[in-house]
């Protein structure tokens, strides 16, 4: 994995290109992220970077973690993620990521956590028909019958029924950047992303090898 950049989603808008087509963008607050740490094969086996973000009170975080955040002379920081890379040498502790590790047109895989809808039926949570609406039918949005018969007389593990819907951990690959404002550290990316405005989300470059 290459290395990415923490960001808070702001909202969707549209931009308009040079033939006046709008494109549907969603605005990301992307950084600044500290690098935390910094992992190498001699030390822990693996290369990587760890950044930070998300700048808070000290009283928010624990002693331990504060501790960790102060070797790299870092703030205060609410999220912290791990970005594998066998270039970890070239970061330093307490060196800053901002939007401008993108570029406008680059590929990208946002990672969010999707909206969460509450406790949702089988028509919303996994898009089954309705029944039959006429006078005296009591079958409107029942979920039906769920058993499998006599044999085996139970129900089967993962069957599709009513339950919790959204709140999940989702990724949207390959992603197009229009637009960059690296002096705002805005990045404006093509299409919907998971989550709703202040949701945290990861932007990484979309690995190409196997897609």
């Amino acid at each position: 994995m290459s290395v990415g950049i923490l960001g808070t989603k702001l909202g969707m808008t549209q931009i308009f290109d040079e033939a006046g087509v709008a494109i549907p963008v969603t605005v990301i607050q992307a950084g600044p992220c500290t690098v935390t740490q910094v992992k190498t094969k001699q030390t822990d086996g693996y290369c990587a970077i760890q950044v930070g973000y998300g700048v808070v009170k000290p009283k928010v975080l624990n002693r331990p973690l504060l501790g960790h955040l102060a070797r790299s002379s870092a703030p205060a920081l609410r999220h912290l993620n791990e970005y594998r890379t066998d270039a970890s040498g070239d970061y330093a502790l307490g060196q800053e990521l901002k939007a401008d590790i993108f570029s406008a047109g680059q590929i990208v895989d946002v990672i969010g956590t999707s909206i969460g809808r509450g406790f949702a039926g089988n028509q919303k949570r996994n898009h089954f028909g309705r029944g039959p609406m006429s006078h005296g039918s009591k079958n409107h949005r029942a979920p039906g019958s769920i058993g499998a018969g006599t044999t085996p007389g139970r129900v089967y593990p993962g069957k599709r029924m009513a339950g919790r819907l959204g709140g999940t951990r989702v990724t949207i690959r390959k992603l197009t950047i229009v637009r960059l404002d690296a002096d705002r550290n805005l990045i404006l990316i093509k299409g919907a992303i998971p989550g709703k405005p202040g949701a945290l989300v990861n932007i990484v470059p979309t690995n190409k090898v196997g897609r």
